[in-house]
């Protein structure tokens, strides 16, 4: 095979290992019960595929090919590191009938393993503040970093409570099975929580170069319809809603340089319509079951800017009243801080700002890059330069993505002009 052969191989590799090893992945848990070795032979099976592919070609069924080698890896792997006792025998039984096992599982609603590994992580013995951070990592594969951002906490803290959420896994005997239907709403809310940050680390990826990964969004999606499919909820239409109509947006949010331009900048002919269509109408639906949610209301919030033709044209006086429901529904300084945001749209921005310190005075998001970046807007659009200046400062010291710093850093040249 040619130089170049070679190297397109390896580049289709690298783009199905970006698609589908968490998938993979989360199968071989669910054959092999086991974290640790799922990942050893799903590397080995990627391994294995560069070489093997480059001779054959890529199969029609990639997944299915990498799924079957990291079978037989891991029987090699067991075979190699132990002695095969009963309970080895066991596992390589297990794994030889994985074919009659899916068949027998053909009847069952969804059949997916990554939604399967998902309801294991959220499993109620898991303690919940490890439930959601072991779920993003081995689910979903964020790198610990990745992880500790979103939830303002260091590496290392983040570290302990996924080897701790591992741990309780293989040491309670957690089934990886989706739980039957009367087991769902308690553990519904954590599984979307979730699927949420997954969302948001792939609109507004938490470090890295790229401000989006389009991979982990779409995932998420797929997840919501998947759920939407599993349970009649209307926080699983809200969620969806909320995602398809961030999502509509994606091709506007950044320059062809990758660079950031804010919700008031966008071309907004370059919007989704198809995906805010479908998001509009999940958002009336499920406002009219009556059981409007957090999701759901956010998902109103985002179906207000969706209908505006323009920034100009904005219903921030509906936002508002929007953002005052949900902080009933979900009293959280983020949304407070969203909340500040529209109310100076509304009021102008020293009423933001004035919100903001509120927040701030208490304590609270004080590591937060996105607080000082909304006070340095708002301080900048009243003519307070020094103080615009000061808060930009702040949350450079605080950014970890490559667009965002070059945006603030942007702002903050274009006061000194």
């Amino acid at each position: 095979m040619s130089e170049s052969s070679t190297e397109s191989i390896r580049q289709q590799v690298d783009e199905i290992y970006q698609r589908e090893s968490r998938r993979v992945f989360a199968t071989l848990v669910r054959l092999l019960g086991d974290f640790d070795l799922a990942e050893e032979t799903l590397h080995e099976a990627f391994a294995a595929a560069v070489a093997q592919w480059q001779k054959t070609g890529i199969p029609d069924q990639p997944r299915a090919w990498l799924v079957s080698t990291g079978r037989f890896k891991a029987i090699d792997s067991i075979r190699r590191h132990a002695r095969f006792n009963e309970a080895q025998q066991e596992v390589a039984e297990r794994l030889e009938r994985v074919a009659v096992q899916n068949a027998d599982r053909s009847d069952q609603d969804v059949e997916d393993d990554r939604l399967r590994l998902i309801f294991t992580c959220c499993h109620p013995a898991i303690s919940p503040q490890v439930q959601v951070p072991l779920t993003l990592r081995e689910v979903c594969g964020l790198t610990t970093e990745e992880i500790a951002s979103a939830f303002l906490t260091s590496p290392s803290t983040m570290a302990q409570r996924i080897v701790r959420g591992k741990a309780k896994i293989r040491d309670a005997g957690i089934p990886y099975v989706i739980p039957n239907r009367d087991e769902l709403p308690e553990r519904l809310e954590v599984v979307l929580t979730v699927v949420y940050l997954v969302f948001n680390e792939g609109y507004s990826a938490s470090s890295g170069d790229s401000l989006t990964r389009r991979d982990l969004s779409e995932e998420a999606i797929r997840l919501g319809r998947l759920l939407g499919e599993l349970l009649d909820d209307a926080e699983v239409t809200g969620l969806l809603a909320l995602m398809l109509l961030h999502e509509s947006r994606r091709e506007a949010r950044t320059t062809v340089d990758g660079d950031l331009i804010l919700l008031e900048d966008q071309d907004r002919s370059l919007w989704d319509q198809e995906k805010i269509r479908e998001g509009t109408a999940l958002v009336q639906q499920a406002i009219a079951s009556g059981e409007v949610g957090s999701y759901t209301l956010q998902a109103a919030i985002s179906a207000v800017h969706a209908g505006a033709q323009s920034a100009a044209e904005t219903d921030w006086a509906q936002i508002v009243d929007w953002y005052d429901l949900l902080l009933q529904a979900n009293p959280s300084p983020i949304v407070e801080l969203n909340r500040a945001v529209a109310v100076a749209m509304h009021q102008g921005p020293d009423a933001g700002v004035e919100l903001i310190d509120a927040i701030l005075s208490r304590g609270e998001l004080s590591e937060y890059h996105l607080i000082y970046a909304a006070r340095a807007d708002l301080c900048r659009r009243s003519g307070q330069t020094a103080e615009a200046r000061a808060a930009y400062g702040q949350a450079l010291s605080l950014v970890n993505q490559a667009s965002e710093r070059r945006y603030l850093e942007k702002r903050l040249r274009e006061l000194d002009e």
